[in-house]
């Protein structure tokens, strides 16, 4: 019969794997770090904190990144004084996410919502026409994309966010997306990766 587990025998292997170092970092996400033996600054939901110009010129206008795999949204300011991170819902499956560079067309506070045609076709039950309010599927805010019928806009649903759940979009929080709304422009610069 195997001798049970010490106190201390189950301490040093708790520490064993606490030093173990973490999963490299999955290409083109911002999900997990390589090593996690620097210091890498961290937002409350544990998103790793990214700089810019990897993936922007520059922040002209303002800059927004979102990071499909690990659902997270990264913004930073024209002269790079606001930087923030936000957990997201993203595409329900690959052939309805669009990734690649776009920027802000329209800025709708209180937004109605129709289904595309597309979405019409796969749930014909669905309404024609929504208008703001709580049972609008896009929240209190929605920020237009040059790609049409694509956005980054807030959920009354909370349960969406951090999962794959929707039809193409970016989904936040209302809170967050009300904060996103007021911190961007039209011309903002979007790179979904």
């Amino acid at each position: 019969m195997p001798k049970p587990l010490s106190r201390r025998a189950f301490l040093a292997t708790g520490a064993a794997v606490l030093a173990t170092p973490a999963l490299a970092q999955t290409r083109n996400t911002t999900e997990i770090e390589a090593d996690i033996s620097s210091a890498v600054p961290r937002n409350v939901s544990s998103f790793r904190s990214l700089d810019w110009q990897p993936f922007f010129d520059s922040t002209r206008n303002g800059a927004i990144l979102v990071d499909i795999r690990s659902r997270a949204l990264h913004f930073w300011s024209e002269d790079q004084s606001i930087y923030k991170l936000y957990p997201t819902s993203v595409p329900l499956t690959e052939d309805l996410t669009r990734t690649g560079r776009t920027e802000i067309i329209r800025k709708v506070e209180g937004p109605s919502w129709s289904p595309t045609p597309a979405m019409r076709e796969r749930n014909p039950e669905w309404p024609e026409f929504v208008p703001p309010g709580p049972d609008n599927p896009l929240g209190t805010h929605a920020l237009h994309l040059t790609w049409q019928y694509y956005r980054i806009h807030g959920t009354h649903d909370t349960r969406k966010i951090g999962r794959r759940s929707s039809n193409g979009c970016i989904g936040l929080y209302n809170e967050h997306i009300a904060e996103l709304y007021r911190l961007t422009n039209v011309g903002t610069q979007v790179l979904l990766i």
